[in-house]
């Protein structure tokens, strides 16, 4: 009865299981290949020799090294904040009582917005032209500041308006999932702590948190595997030369080497693939054995 049983759901998860094969794990394991076949040509499917030469020129590329770079301030920086202003934000719309679904929906309305466009919208906003300086420029002036080109000025003020982006366009899914999270934890435990004399931030720390803390962890996880594959939202900034504009990512990189400015590489577009696919499992494995040790059942 028990084999029987386990063949039943082998069958149900076999045209899952036939598509993460063939979508999901040959792809990779077609990657890895071409990522040790030096000077691979898709037109004459040929190489000319086949070792770890890819890996070291990508390491030593100046313009991967700063992909590198950018990508691991946008994850250091964007991953935190969003998930903190996410969390406050939350608790905030979890108390209100009267409108709490009306404010829900203003806040995941940026989610649903086309990404390029809400780039497209922060680029007006903080780009300066020849007639305007742009709308934030504006309201820095008139505060009694100097006017900052954040699109094509110092580095740290590209990154901030990235940062911010990214920040604004993740926000929305992560309130929904921590309003959702916390309006699940059973109100006893809150009736229980307000008998007891126990202080809001108790409260907070003592039950919120350890009962959300899943939820926490795994938009802490999402977050830092989609920070690390970010891309599109640079191009709708920064516009496609973004290694001009020394505001390119690994997942752009990777694009370049095999159709842009750079195209026509794909061993070297596959060696920064499987560098990347390192970094995000290393950083998830991390995460994961952290996560046993702090969500509380």
């Amino acid at each position: 009865m028990q084999n029987g049983k386990n063949y039943k759901a082998w069958l149900y998860l076999l045209p899952a299981i036939a598509f993460i094969g063939v979508f999901m794990i040959y792809p990779l394991i077609d990657v890895l290949i071409y990522s040790f076949e030096e000077g691979f040509n898709f037109a004459s499917q040929s190489f000319f020799g086949t070792g770890g030469y890819n890996y070291s020129y990508v390491l030593h590329d100046p313009y991967f090294l700063q992909a590198v770079k950018n990508t691991f301030i946008l994850v250091i920086i964007t991953v935190p904040l969003s998930t903190g202003i996410a969390l406050l934000i939350s608790v905030g719309l979890n108390s209100v009582k009267k409108f709490k679904e009306f404010f829900q929906t203003v806040f995941f309305l940026p989610y649903v917005t086309n990404t390029l466009a809400v780039g497209l919208v922060f680029m007006i906003l903080f780009k300066k032209t020849a007639y305007s300086d742009g709308l934030i420029n504006l309201l820095i002036t008139a505060f009694g500041g100097s006017a900052v080109d954040f699109i094509d000025g110092p580095y740290w003020a590209k990154m901030f308006v990235l940062c911010f982006y990214t920040i604004w366009v993740v926000m929305p899914f992560k309130i929904l999932i921590l309003t959702s999270a916390l309006s699940s934890v059973d109100e006893m435990y809150y009736k229980a702590a307000k008998v007891d004399g126990t202080s809001k931030w108790r409260i907070f720390t003592r039950i919120t948190l350890p009962m959300i803390s899943p939820m926490i962890f795994y938009l802490v996880i999402t977050g830092f595997i989609g920070a690390f594959k970010a891309y599109s939202d640079v191009v709708a900034i920064f516009g496609t030369n973004l290694n001009a504009a020394g505001m390119n990512t690994i997942v752009g990189y990777i694009y370049d080497m095999l159709y842009g400015n750079s195209g026509g590489y794909p061993s070297y577009a596959s060696a920064a693939a499987i560098i990347l696919f390192a970094i995000v499992l290393t950083i998830t494995v991390i995460n994961l054995l952290i996560s046993k040790k702090n969500v509380k059942a």
